[in-house]
């Protein structure tokens, strides 16, 4: 059987190419698990909604694009005006006025 050569250089190189791609490897994952949840429910609370249906109390809302069914907490909300998430239950979501700033 036939003894077969490899050149020191040349594994020298593919040790180090391998030790590299561990090494992002391992950086791209360390990176990963440190990043903040960017889907699901706990991403809207605290979302503004824009109020597309009259909310009385019942009503539509868009939110990121996608149209929701929201309930507000109190009052009513008039088309255009913006509202904030304050839970999600189910595909159901329930909102509160938005604080409106006083200029002086």
């Amino acid at each position: 059987m036939p003894t077969i050569y490899i050149p020191l250089w040349l594994l020298v190189i593919l040790i180090i190419v391998i030790a590299g791609f561990i090494v992002v490897a391992i950086i791209w994952s360390v990176r990963a698990h440190r990043n903040k949840i960017a889907a699901g429910k706990e991403d809207l609370i605290g979302s503004t909604a824009v109020v597309e249906t009259a909310l009385d109390p019942k009503g539509i809302v868009l939110v990121e694009g996608e149209h929701w069914t929201a309930i507000l907490d109190a009052g009513r909300a008039e088309p255009g005006e913006e509202v904030i998430i304050t839970s999600v239950e189910g595909l159901k979501l329930s909102v509160s006025k938005k604080v409106q700033e006083v200029q002086i």
